[in-house]
């Protein structure tokens, strides 16, 4: 009895120990990417195109650890607790890696499931200080800047111009709330007045009383910390009341897709950009030839952050030769990319935030073949200050 006892113990054992290799296999025969992104709803505009960029790398890469690679996209309607439900379902789906999200508030909602799990995020498009900060975890990556980074741009134009009073109008949500608090701060150490701040709801249709302040207000310029479809409604109202003739306007994250819906009145509005097709790199024309060939357009910051994040972490990943999303993750971390964009960056091993130059921009009107308004690269500013100490 004892005998056949443990040749069933045995049997059972190598039965599971099969069955387990089988799965192993099986989860081996294809690298699947869960796509956690807003296709709908206010920051609708910044899945979509996210989207596309991240296809474009995958496309090109066409394999990783010699298997195909899948994308399976979720609709996160931008809203954090269906980014939860979408990122556990893409999990349970067999993901490998989550990428996503787009509004700050929604990508940290998403930030536990990757630890928990333990498989990497790749965060292409959030700019919340928190996401590499206060609220950091080992499996989580961004590719793209950060408020911190963003708002020290925003202080060297505002020195440049000789400003002395601004005015705030940011999206109630922590990325906006982070921006404000930081331009105070930044504001009082160079001798500028905040003359006001607004925080407005995320989808706002309406900035007209808003705008109206900004106008009283005596500032020489307003910051806008927004991104999506509430850039373009507020640079929209702002156009039909001529307030750039008054001050200067500018942002942490205008786009393209803002000044195709504002229009002339796009012209010599000022920002931040996080990506811009007219930065001329070698890699980055060569991206942008190929992303309009494929979708015949130029692409926006969103698109050319999510190729060059996507494309840099898949380099990573195809480089460990290994199934361990641990090793993916230790590589990562502290890496370079062959060919980014952006020319030279890293990966900060400190805090899981990749560095690089900084970007300006200013709205032009153009002429055919380019869009018949954009933003165009006006200015760079080099790493060093751009970024917080490492903690």
């Amino acid at each position: 009895m004892n005998r056949r006892k443990a040749f069933t113990r045995v049997a059972l054992a190598a039965t599971l120990a099969m069955g387990g290799h089988a799965m192993a296999q099986e989860a081996k025969e294809v690298f699947t990417i869960g796509g956690v992104l807003p296709l709908s709803g206010p920051y609708a505009s910044l899945g979509i195109t996210m989207r596309k960029g991240a296809e474009l790398a995958i496309e090109e890469k066409r394999q990783v650890l010699g298997k195909p690679i899948r994308a399976l996209w979720e609709d996160t309607e931008t809203k954090p607790q269906i980014s939860v439900q979408k990122a556990n379902k893409l999990v349970a789906a067999g993901a490998n890696m989550l990428f996503g999200d787009g509004a700050s508030i929604q990508t940290m909602a998403i930030m536990p499931v990757a630890a928990q799990r333990k498989i990497p995020l790749i965060v292409t498009a959030s700019a919340s200080d928190s996401i590499t900060g206060a609220n950091r975890n080992a499996y989580t990556f961004r590719t793209s800047s950060q408020i911190y980074a963003e708002t020290q741009l925003v202080t060297e134009y505002v020195k440049k111009q000789k400003m002395k009073g601004i005015y705030v109008v940011a999206v109630d949500q922590q990325q906006g709330r982070a921006a404000a608090e930081a331009m105070k701060v930044n504001m009082e150490k160079i001798g500028v007045k905040i003359l006001g701040v607004d925080f407005t709801p995320l989808g706002a249709p309406d900035y007209s009383l808003v705008i109206n302040k900004v106008a009283q207000s005596g500032a020489d310029g307003v910051l806008l910390v927004t991104a999506g479809a509430d850039s373009s409604t507020f640079l929209k109202q702002a156009g039909q009341v001529s307030l750039a003739r008054k001050l200067k306007i500018f942002g942490v994250g205008f786009d393209d897709n803002d000044a195709a819906a504002v229009g002339k009145d796009i012209v010599g509005v000022q920002s931040v950009a996080r990506y811009h097709f007219s930065y001329d790199t070698p890699a980055n024309r060569k991206f942008v030839e190929a992303y309009r060939k494929k979708f015949n357009e130029y692409p926006d910051a969103m698109a050319g952050n999510a190729y060059d994040g996507m494309k840099w972490f898949l380099e990573v990943v195809d480089k460990t030769g290994t199934w361990s999303s641990e090793a993916w993750v230790k590589a990562f971390a502290g890496s370079s990319p062959s060919a980014s964009v952006f020319g030279p960056r890293q990966m900060r091993a400190c805090d899981n935030q990749a560095v690089g130059v900084g970007l300006w921009t200013e709205g032009v009107q153009n002429a055919a073949p380019l869009p018949a308004y954009s933003f165009k690269v006006t200015d760079t500013f080099p790493p060093a200050g751009l970024y917080p100490a490492c903690p």
